[in-house]
């Protein structure tokens, strides 16, 4: 009963018996009434992350569909999976916890299931990265299809888009400068369609790095999620999966320390997330691939900020698509680019940019070169005694004033403490004071959440204070903006220096020279370690035993260590 093998029969189950298990798979694939003519077709694998607790995907199952139909009509069969879902704001503690579970999920199931090639779909910011490491390390022929981004709403004749707005919002009801009737009304008009966050946020940074890294077709990073020209993308997405079959362009070939560059400096000229250089690092290490805090450093002197986009700008995602999106940004950096860098089209970058070379770019959303939005790029990594394997500022969200500064530490122990005390009236703190939340790294219980948006002390914001100094190991949101010092390494409950601060403490930040420096000499920082409390406990089982025995900093993407290529 000997046959070639193709389709449904790779990687059998096994029974002792390899025709007898293809004899099997078949006779239940038929249960779901395939053809035997249908069954004998290549199989394109959809990894699908619909969820009821995920927003952001709910029009995954009219995206399917076209996936599904671009499959079909390019002569394969597409068999749809499901993997963990991560969305973001239902999920606790936060979900960067569960992107390496998610990770592990789609590597598995890609590697245990017969498929010939996949497509991930993903949107919700943590799930294309996750999705994107899982790939790399299965190492089949693989594309994206990302989400898309909200379109925005209306609120007393302004353009609303989660969330850049909904903490501007919450900022001015925290100032008591709205009231409870339009809190509530902004609360029903922030996110009114399905897809990501409306700007410039984790997701929409994550989207269009995946289309600088040449893992999704081009121009489709921006495409707004309810758009005809996203299920457009979709079918698309579908026909190319079926040209990859028994390629060798695969996700670890794609992805290399050029493309990795490339993110990199689309990353900077966008002004994105910081969250970005978490997951870069991830994703790059899985292939690898090392993600230099100080090259970054090197690639921001001399990579202009180009979209005017919030939370560094104006506009909203919906704008740059209209505006040109990827391709006329690109275009824009083409000279800082590894153009010989190949994408998942099986074209080089350079012929990626090629096509659509003269398309009209709308300038108040993508600047040109020689008027940039900013001259130096959106990040900056900083180091120092408080921080010696690094910190993230995204300076082009963030006050230049603040950016020669010391300061007195007003710390935070714990997101409990930060909690009960923010807002208390008695509360020492000044508008130059610094700021400074400690165990709420990777490696906390809190397992490195977005709280590095530390809130304005309400007695401060009454006052008009809208930025001051913030410095933790949490992350932040990439819709959020001021002047904070993120991803501080080692984080305080590995032992880092940022667990030695103490009230009162002078600490001193310095941009220009990419420093920040807790003023306390050597011997009273060695003094406090010594009488320092011993490590908690870790968790006695499951998921959470894992991550805490595992997880790796942040200057190592947060991945686990067993995950690592060796």
């Amino acid at each position: 009963m000997s046959e070639r093998i193709t389709g449904i029969g790779h990687g059998l189950t096994n029974y002792g018996d390899p025709d007898f298990s293809l004899y099997l798979r078949r006779s239940f694939a038929k249960s779901m009434g395939y053809s035997r003519a249908m069954l004998e077709k290549p199989v394109v694998g959809i990894a699908y992350t619909q969820s009821g607790f995920n927003n952001c995907h709910r029009h995954f199952p009219e995206l399917l569909d076209a996936v599904k139909r671009g499959v079909l009509a390019a002569g394969a069969l597409p068999m749809e999976f499901p993997t963990i879902s991560l969305g973001e704001v239902f999920l606790s503690p936060t979900s960067l916890k569960f992107r390496n579970l998610m990770s592990i999920d789609t590597e598995e199931m890609v590697r245990a299931q017969p498929m010939d090639a996949v497509v991930l779909m993903g949107g919700c910011d943590k799930t294309v990265p996750a999705q994107l490491m899982g790939a790399v390390s299965a190492g089949r022929p693989t594309v994206m299809l990302v989400a898309g981004p909200m379109m925005t709403g209306r609120h007393r004749g302004e353009r609303l888009g989660a969330c850049t707005d909904c903490r501007r919002f919450w900022a001015q009801y925290r100032a008591g400068k709205i009231d409870d009737k339009e809190i509530s009304e902004v609360e029903g008009k922030l996110a009114t369609t399905a897809g990501t966050c409306a700007v410039m946020g984790t997701a929409s940074t994550m989207a269009c790095l995946a289309e600088a890294l040449g893992m999704i077709l081009p121009g489709t990073a921006a495409i707004p999620a309810v758009h005809a020209d996203r299920l457009r993308a979709a079918e698309a997405t579908g026909a190319l999966a079926v040209k990859l079959i028994g390629s060798k362009l695969t996700p670890d070939r794609i992805i290399n320390s050029k493309s990795m560059e490339n993110a990199l400096r689309v990353l900077l000229a966008i002004g994105g997330s910081t969250n970005a250089i978490i997951h870069l690092t991830a994703i790059a290490g899985r292939a690898g691939v090392p993600v230099s805090l100080k090259r970054l450093n090197e690639l921001s002197d001399t990579t202009p900020v180009l979209v005017n986009l919030k939370p560094v700008g104006n506009g909203y995602m919906e704008d740059f698509f209209a505006a040109g999106g990827m391709g006329a940004l690109m275009r824009e950096l083409k000279d800082l680019l590894h153009l010989d860098a190949m994408t998942v089209t099986g074209e080089t970058l350079g012929k990626r940019l090629e096509h659509d070379s003269d398309g009209w770019i709308d300038r108040t959303i993508i600047a040109e070169r020689k008027t940039p939005l900013e001259p130096q790029g959106g990040l900056v990594a900083l180091f120092g005694n408080l921080a010696p394997q690094g910190a993230i500022l995204k300076r082009s969200a963030a006050d230049a004033n603040l950016f020669e500064l010391e300061g007195r530490a007003v710390v935070f122990s714990s997101l409990a403490d930060l909690a009960a005390r923010i807002d208390d009236p008695k509360l020492d703190v000044e508008a130059n004071d610094i700021l400074v939340l400690q165990n709420a790294g990777p490696h906390s219980e809190s397992a490195m959440p977005e709280a590095g948006y530390l809130p304005i002390p309400k007695k401060l914001a009454t006052k008009g204070v809208k930025d001051m100094v913030r410095v933790s190991d949490a992350r932040m949101s990439g819709t959020a903006f001021g002047t904070i010092i993120l991803h501080v390494t080692p984080d305080s409950a590995s032992g880092g220096p940022l667990g030695l601060v103490r009230n009162g403490d002078r600490i001193r930040l310095s941009v220009k020279e990419r420093r920040i420096s807790l003023l306390v000499d050597d011997a009273e920082l060695k003094r406090r370690a010594a009488a320092a409390k011993p490590a908690i406990e870790p968790p006695s089982r499951g998921y959470a035993r894992l991550y805490a025995q595992e997880i790796l900093g942040a200057d190592q993407g947060c991945d686990f260590g067993f995950l690592k290529p060796r």
